[in-house]
């Protein structure tokens, strides 16, 4: 089933033709060197993939995947979740910052997913960001990775990206993400935001980028390049 999300048609900002030129050369060089890109979390499901992201903020991924398979050997689903209860999962995930609050939204987001959708985890933002502890980001984050809705995810890698090479500059998450959807060519949506992260998190990092090898270095205008030409 197609969440809403998916049905909802993006509208499409005119570029220049230089610009949009640039940012196709942009996604072609992402694609061609990584065309599958996966998020690095670890999960089973679309449940423990949202207890995974719920588990993740302000938290790494490598954090995270330490401590959920012990978890998820326990409870993979709502149901076994809800059994294990607040403090065995808090026990569970104690290395993770924020364990308890977190503890506490994991155990009543599965409560909710028993009593208003059937144990299924929902395909469509608005219905998951009524669960406890899922914001805009996690819940986009679910729906391109599990349901495969081209949405995305704005964290502060792809954040700093945006508004860096630039490709869409905006004060707020929310205000990157639209302008991403509005620029971004469309067969590149799906994959978009794990190329950015992906690319934030390895290459193009926050205090010292590594531009020497990056593959965007001639269609990049950040000004303080750390290196005078690229690959």
């Amino acid at each position: 089933m197609a969440g809403k999300n998916s049905e909802k048609s993006k509208k499409k900002r005119r570029l220049p033709a230089a610009e949009a030129a640039r940012i196709e050369a942009i996604f072609a060089r992402f694609e061609a060197a990584n065309p599958e890109p996966r998020g690095e979390l670890s999960y089973t499901n679309p449940f423990t993939l949202l207890v995974a992201v719920v588990l993740s903020a302000q938290a790494t991924d490598a954090g995270v995947n330490k401590a959920t398979p012990a978890l998820f050997a326990l409870a993979e689903t709502p149901e076994k979740m809800v059994a294990l209860g607040e403090e065995r999962v808090r026990d569970l995930i104690k290395t993770i910052g924020l364990f308890r609050t977190k503890a506490k939204n994991v155990v009543a987001l599965s409560q909710l997913l028993i009593e208003r959708h059937g144990g299924d985890v929902p395909q469509d933002r608005d219905t998951l960001t009524a669960l406890p502890g899922v914001g805009r980001k996690t819940a986009n984050v679910v729906l391109n990775i599990a349901f495969h809705q081209p949405t995305i995810a704005v964290d502060t890698h792809l954040f700093r990206i945006s508004n860096r090479l630039p490709l869409a500059k905006g004060a707020t998450p929310e205000a990157v993400e639209a302008g991403l959807e509005a620029v971004v060519p469309e067969k590149y949506l799906l994959h978009a935001h794990h190329w950015l992260i992906l690319h934030g998190r390895y290459v193009c990092k926050a205090r010292k980028p590594e531009c020497a090898r990056c593959i965007l270095f001639d269609l990049c205008r950040f000004k303080q390049k750390t290196a005078e030409e690229g690959p």
